[in-house]
């Protein structure tokens, strides 16, 4: 005879471990990354690094505005320095890591991207990485160690605070240790800091002498230990009143000739333009640029008004 009574008791035992094995499987789902297919870097010309929980994957990154060299007024000096660099880079030459580094608004980031508009072609990527997910470069090199392709890893933005310890495995991927990056790797870093880590007035107390030489505390070289490691520093600063000016004009002509139309350049404009950077607090690219779009979008608006 069939226990009924058993069976259904049985029955229910199942219905509840499944019950059990959903939950768990949806955690677990919580905790993989998700499946991705892998980079066709024939047609993606960037990537960033996504982290998801202990792991992380590159996802592709959409087209962008792209932004020219040309478009990127007074700074020339610094074009050339890592304009050379990365052709070196890019055509199996030695080249050098860089960090670029300065005031805020001054091209640093703008640069990077033109790289990738100019050298695209000849199989420059980029791939970008966020501070908090540098200890998963390695993971990175290995993805791209064996493509044939050319990439700069890149961190904008980049500084580190007391009490982080990120910044070693950068130390260690620059500097060519176990967790060197590949021949067909560079990394660019843009900062406001050129040690990345802060300098404090307390820091200097371990300073010593040394055969009549004043030698850094163990606490200042550990600190400008790391930006030591680039081969390449560009420094950006901010422009001096003229060569803001200048900017401003080349912009302001720039955008005219975008729309087919002229403007003047007179007192009216400059004195407007220098009250613009004074409201900033800032006189650099990004302020000249931001200065053109609205003096021109203004004057072009109302030639719009009066031809209606």
């Amino acid at each position: 005879m069939v226990n009924i009574e058993q069976g259904g008791e049985n029955m229910e035992l199942d219905i509840e471990l499944v019950g059990q094995l959903k939950r768990v499987l949806a955690a677990v789902e919580q905790i993989l990354p998700q499946v991705v297919e892998p980079i066709d870097w024939h047609t993606a010309m960037a990537a960033s690094w996504r982290s998801h929980s202990v792991a992380g994957y590159l996802e592709a990154m959409p087209e962008t505005e792209a932004t020219s060299l040309d478009e990127l007024l007074g700074i020339d000096e610094q074009k050339k320095l890592v304009v050379d660099n990365t052709s070196q880079f890019v055509h199996g030459l030695p080249a050098n890591n860089v960090l670029l580094w300065g005031s805020r608004g001054t091209g640093k980031s703008s640069l990077v991207r033109a790289l990738l508009t100019r050298y695209g072609d000849e199989g420059l990527r980029v791939i970008q990485v966020d501070k908090d997910d540098l200890h998963h470069l390695p993971d990175i090199f290995l993805q791209i160690k064996a493509c044939p392709y050319r990439f700069l890893i890149f961190c904008d933005d980049l500084s580190f605070e007391d009490g982080e310890k990120s910044y070693k495995i950068l130390k260690s991927a620059l500097d060519g240790a176990v967790y060197a990056s590949p021949k067909n790797t560079l990394i660019y870093v843009t900062s406001n800091r050129r040690h990345l880590i802060p300098d404090y007035v307390h820091d200097n107390l371990g300073n010593h002498m040394k055969g009549g030489e004043v030698r850094a505390s163990e606490t200042i070289e550990e600190k400008s230990s790391l930006s030591d490691r680039f081969g390449l520093w560009v420094s950006f600063d901010s422009f001096s009143q003229e060569q803001y000016l200048r900017v401003v004009q080349q912009c302001i002509e720039r955008l005219c000739a975008e729309y087919k139309q002229t403007l003047p350049w007179d007192e009216v404009v400059e004195k407007a333009a220098i009250q613009w950077s004074h409201d900033k607090s800032k006189r650099c690219g990004r302020t000249a640029s931001q200065f053109a779009k609205r003096w021109v979008g203004m004057a072009l608006s109302q030639c719009v008004v009066e031809t209606e």
